[in-house]
């Protein structure tokens, strides 16, 4: 009893632990409730600032505490939208979003500035920093997109570079009427500035990555160190560009372009990142900006009631101008123009920034600044509902139109041998699967039946917990597959049969024996004895470090029943990893693979480069960077690709390409026939080439 009258209960709470409590009760609480009536969860967490923060019930008042984690959240949100855009599609989409960026800047702020300067009497100082507050907008509804699989279609990749490009015109503006109206605009002024800007970008996009690269090597086993070094970069960037004299949220934007080759989007860090900002910072973020929000001046301010009205009326207005005419020149669809509406009328983070700065130089009143707030509520709301409704809408259109590039779901199996590589190859397993298919990861452990099976199955379970561990931190499923045969060869084979599996994927193990040379390796009797596509895999540098993708293809890989198999799976790890694609083949299999590549999903940037013979691989070292992974796509021997120059290629690499990850690809093929049984194995009848297949 004594010690619950020592905890303060009044209102508004100032219990550390209480306010912390409520604020958890409501980022828990709000979305399940509005899920059941189809409410953007969005929408909930700003209303509950309102109602709960100072100018409702004062249950909780906007504290240093609240202002921090709220910041934190404005920061991953923009860094968030850096971090899973698809670069390639940035690039390809430049123009169209320096395009969408100058339209979403110039209608908003050219109609705003006529309607303040000539309707309200405001100067022209005034009237330009109040009709600012029109133009910029925070991807509010990015998390919509992004949860049903659209973070990368045209229209989203556009309005996020559109996001950058009128945030920085708007804080740009703000910052020469700030500096303009306390009389200091001088030459020394814009070249101060502009430099400023310029060491900013290069040390956020180019030293960064540099930084990064190095950091995630030295930290490869300390996924605990790599995220805590992730938001470091964050908030320094942020810090940065408050230096060059622009918003936080720039500098959190260019964070996450700079560390988006680095982490692949089904990685565990990934996973983590986007896990504390959806669930933790982000709500907090929705929750203080509710907050802001005082309704009472509404009935009592005429002026902040005129000046509410005009901005809610006219910001949407004006942003659906520049969505109508974006989709009219670069002809998009209706949905696609509404998706784009949707994602660029939300009003938030610039806008605070700009009116906040506005209200305390004294450019403008307290109404300008309420009737700002009340932008922040409505266009939150119609943002998060328009955007809601369109994006179910779209993602039901994309995933009817998506081509079916396999016959059969993509199921890999991963025979586990070595405790050291288990990481590495459910990385790169998780990294090559389709993700139109929800199928798990199947490590497999073979023991051979002898006296010491008990203890070994022991050791092998042991391996195969470890992997379930690692794979739960990217949220992918896994399922345990265990053998008892009478070699390594047979138990693989059996199981891939039973699991109906597609793709193996095998550490790489260079050493050779005697018995290997006269009785063969178990790479040999799989690749004899199965027609799935195996991966041979060496990975010697962190796979997120990866810089390029060498890909050696060999004369008629086009010919192989594997071949869009095998071109799926590299241009999958290629988009998981940032990494440009070089293919290197003759010229006539190049010409047949650049349209293979280009036929179908997802967009990779690749470049073909010729050579003569194959017998040229081994002097391609010269040529590499350490940061490269070589990809040779081998053949089984006496299948059409097949060339006996293929047989040496897995001693130059490990000979010559120590410092490099390599995988050898051997493709997909039709049913193999055996002539000469193994033992354990069974004989395969392969219909097909009786009746004259290849």
């Amino acid at each position: 009893m004594n010690m619950l009258l020592n905890v303060d209960l009044s209102l508004p709470f100032e219990e550390p632990v209480l306010i912390f409590t409520l604020v958890l009760l409501i980022i828990l609480v709000v979305p399940i409730l509005l899920n059941k009536f189809r409410i953007p969860s969005i929408v909930g967490l700003i209303v509950a600032g309102v109602v709960l923060g100072p100018n409702g019930l004062h249950v909780l008042n906007r504290d240093a505490s609240i202002v921090l984690f709220g910041t934190v959240g404005l920061l991953y949100i923009m860094f968030q939208a850096g971090l899973e855009i698809d670069m390639i599609d940035f690039k390809r989409y430049k123009v169209r979003s320096l395009v969408f960026g100058a339209l979403t800047f110039l209608i908003p702020i050219s109609i705003g500035t006529i309607v303040f300067f000539y309707l309200h009497g405001y100067e022209i100082k005034p009237a330009i920093l109040l009709a600012s507050m029109f133009a910029p907008h925070t991807l509010l509804a990015y998390p919509i997109v992004s949860r049903l699989g659209l973070s990368k279609n045209a229209a989203v990749t556009l309005t996020i570079g559109g996001t950058l490009v009128t945030d920085t015109a708007v804080l740009f503006v703000l910052a020469i009427i700030i500096n303009s109206t306390q009389g200091d605009t001088d030459l020394w002024f814009w070249v101060f500035m502009v430099v400023e800007m310029i060491i900013f970008v290069i040390v956020v996009l180019w030293l960064f990555p540099k930084i990064a690269k190095w950091m995630f090597k030295q930290l490869e086993s300390e996924k605990g160190a790599q995220f805590i070094f992730v938001l470091t970069v964050i908030f320094a960037a942020a810090f940065l560009s408050e230096l060059a004299g622009m918003e936080a949220i720039i500098g959190a934007f260019l964070a996450g372009l700079a560390l988006n080759p680095l982490i692949p989007h089904t990685s565990a860090l990934m996973n983590r990142i986007e896990f504390v900002g959806n669930n933790i910072f982000i709500p907090f973020f929705l929750i203080s900006t509710g907050m802001l929000v005082d309704l009472t001046v509404l009935f009592t301010d005429t002026n902040a009631m005129l000046i509410a009205g005009t901005i809610v009326v006219l910001a949407p207005l004006s942003k659906y101008a520049a969505a109508f005419l974006t989709q009219k020149i670069f002809k998009f669809s209706v949905l696609q123009r509404n998706l784009i509406f949707g994602l660029s009328s939300a009003h938030a983070a610039a806008t605070l920034a700009v009116v906040l700065a506005g209200y305390e130089i004294g450019i403008i009143g307290e109404s300008a600044l309420n009737g700002a707030v009340v932008l922040i509520l409505v266009s939150s709301m119609i943002s998060s509902f328009s955007t809601e409704k369109v994006a179910r809408k779209l993602a039901i259109l994309e995933s009817r139109r998506k081509p079916d590039i396999s016959e059969k779901p993509d199921r890999i199996m991963v025979p586990i041998g070595n405790p050291k590589t288990i990481e590495n190859l459910i990385d790169l397993s998780i990294m090559l699967r389709n993700p139109e298919h929800s199928q798990p990861i199947y490590p497999l452990a073979v023991v051979i039946d002898n006296e010491h099976a008990e203890e070994e199955i022991y050791k092998k379970n042991k391996m195969l917990q470890e992997a379930i561990h690692h794979a739960s931190a990217t949220d992918s499923d896994v399922q345990l597959v265990s053998k008892i045969d009478v070699n390594i060869a047979s138990g693989m084979i059996r199981a891939i049969k039973e699991m109906m599996i597609t793709e193996v994927v095998l550490g790489w193990n260079g050493k050779i024996t005697t018995r290997d040379r006269i009785f063969g390796t178990v790479l040999d009797n799989l690749l004899n004895n199965t027609e799935q596509m195996v991966l041979v895999c060496k990975i010697i540098q962190p796979l997120n470090t990866t810089g390029r993708l060498i890909v050696i293809v060999p004369t008629n890989a086009e010919l192989e029943r594997g071949f869009m198999r095998w071109i799926r799976s590299v241009k999958l790890l290629s988009t998981q990893l940032g990494a440009k694609i070089v293919f290197r083949g003759r010229r006539r299999t190049l010409n047949k693979l650049k349209g293979a590549v280009n036929e179908n999903k997802p967009t990779v940037e690749a470049t073909y480069l010729p050579y003569n013979n194959l017998n040229e691989f081994a002097a391609m070292k010269s040529e590499l960077q350490q940061d490269d992974m070589v990809i040779v796509i081998s053949a089984r021997k006496a299948t059409i690709s097949y060339n006996s120059n293929l047989d040496y290629v897995p001693r130059v690499l490990s000979r010559d390409y120590k410092d490099n990850s390599f995988i050898v690809i051997y493709p997909e093929q039709y049913p193999v026939y055996q002539s000469v049984p193994v033992k354990g194995i069974p004989v395969t009848y392969d219909k097909g080439r009786e009746e004259g297949g290849v």
